[in-house]
């Protein structure tokens, strides 16, 4: 019998989300706030964690973005707004493993469950160092040397790639796929603008050169990881 984590503060909800999973064979336990949701996640081995992203004391956000940063991999699907795009990408970039949007069908829920349970655990990414930086994929953090550097959603995944890539060329067509999307049919110099902002914050600062400019090749990141 698979143990879930219900943290929702609508006392109606949660008592609804409850009955339903038990009725489908979960064992299930329920914290109403965000902290407390926390302390049980930490405290107690769960299989799964149903997360509300609108709780009192921590929101859902900050609740998945801890047990991540304390290496609790627990499968996580939050539950969003109806339309709320936002949501589910931050969601996501917290660590989370799936969404649903509220209101939601019980069918629906304990397939996505179930789903996760056959996936399991995730591991915890590997942190990345290379030339002085340290990038953590997993709380999507960035440090040189010991100081941090804060980066948008956007710099963060044109560096990771960067970083991935290290000791390599890539095309600004290879970012553009790999940190876009392969129907993206903006401006390729976006790719220039994002490089250099990246080069304002990760380099210039400390007085040293990260990102190369190829010319007419595209970028290299020097040094290996």
């Amino acid at each position: 019998m698979a143990r879930v984590l219900v943290i929702e503060d609508e006392k109606r909800v949660a008592a609804a989300v409850r009955r339903g999973l038990e009725a489908s064979g979960f064992a299930v336990d329920v914290a109403l706030d965000g902290n407390e949701g926390l302390w049980m996640a930490s405290e107690r081995d769960f299989d799964v964690i149903v997360l509300d992203v609108m709780l009192p004391g921590v929101n859902g956000y900050r609740v998945c973005e801890q047990l991540r940063d304390a290496g609790n991999w627990t499968p996580i699907l939050m539950l969003t707004a109806k339309n709320g795009e936002y949501d589910e990408a931050e969601a996501l970039d917290t660590g989370a493993d799936d969404f649903l949007r509220k209101p939601f069908s019980y069918v629906v829920l304990t397939a996505r469950l179930r789903a996760l349970l056959r996936r399991g655990a995730r591991e915890r990414p590997t942190v990345i160092e290379v030339a002085g930086l340290r990038l953590d994929p997993a709380s999507r953090r960035v440090w040189r040397d010991e100081t941090e550097v804060v980066l948008t959603s956007r710099e963060f995944s044109v560096l990771e790639f960067l970083l991935r890539r290290a000791g390599e060329v890539v095309t600004k067509t290879e970012i553009l796929e790999a940190v876009w999307d392969y129907e993206f049919e903006g401006d390729p110099n976006n790719v220039e603008v994002y490089v250099k902002r990246l080069r304002r914050k990760i380099d210039q600062p400390f007085g040293t050169t990260t990102i190369t400019t190829i010319r007419g090749a595209g970028y290299r990141v020097e040094g290996r990881p």
